[in-house]
């Protein structure tokens, strides 16, 4: 197994901005330690920044202290930046091509939201045949509500987590993917 890190969406705009992200707690924390762990131990590391599409968006709008990428992601090594427009990681950009030039033949996500981005690109590194390693305490969402209904960020959160798990990818915990990361060639 040859592993990837994929650090989704780790923006201001989750902290600072619209969208605060509430679960789970720690989850920033986790995002940390798995791109100190990978950076410690030779992985690739791929950090991914969304951009909305519309230059007037409210949110993610480019170049927009929202947009730009939480400051302790940003002072960490990595290999490469995504830049991307949509919710899946591949649709559009460059990380199908770099994770084979890198020899990847898994990815573990961490970051935002669970149930857009994460989840979709999980689901686009499956398709693609790649084996996927969902990091439930690295990644989160918050509480949302629109015309179709109320779900609080645990509910939600939980819900892809349980979906993940049935077909698409590993769900485990940061400390449990790091202390994997020793038992197999990287």
């Amino acid at each position: 197994m040859s592993r990837a890190l994929l650090v989704i969406d780790v923006q201001n705009e989750y902290f600072t901005g619209a969208l605060p992200v509430s679960h789970p707690p720690g989850s920033l924390d986790n995002v940390l330690r798995a791109m100190d762990a990978a950076q410690a131990r030779g992985l690739p590391i791929a950090v991914v920044q969304h951009a909305a599409t519309a230059p007037d968006s409210p949110l993610f709008r480019l170049g927009s202290p929202a947009w730009e990428l939480h400051p302790e992601v940003a002072a960490r090594p990595r290999d490469v930046l995504i830049q991307k427009r949509l919710p899946g990681s591949f649709t559009g950009t460059p990380l199908a091509a770099w994770l084979e030039g890198k020899g990847a033949d898994t990815v573990a996500i961490c970051g935002y939201m669970s149930q857009m981005c994460c989840d979709t690109t999980s689901r686009q590194a499956f398709h693609r045949g790649l084996g996927v390693e969902f990091l439930s305490d690295a990644t989160g969402t918050l509480d949302l509500k629109n015309y179709a209904g109320a779900v609080t960020a645990e509910e939600l959160h939980r819900a892809v987590l349980v979906t993940q798990a049935m077909r698409f990818a590993k769900v485990m915990s940061t400390a449990k993917w790091i202390a994997g990361l020793g038992k197999c060639k990287e």
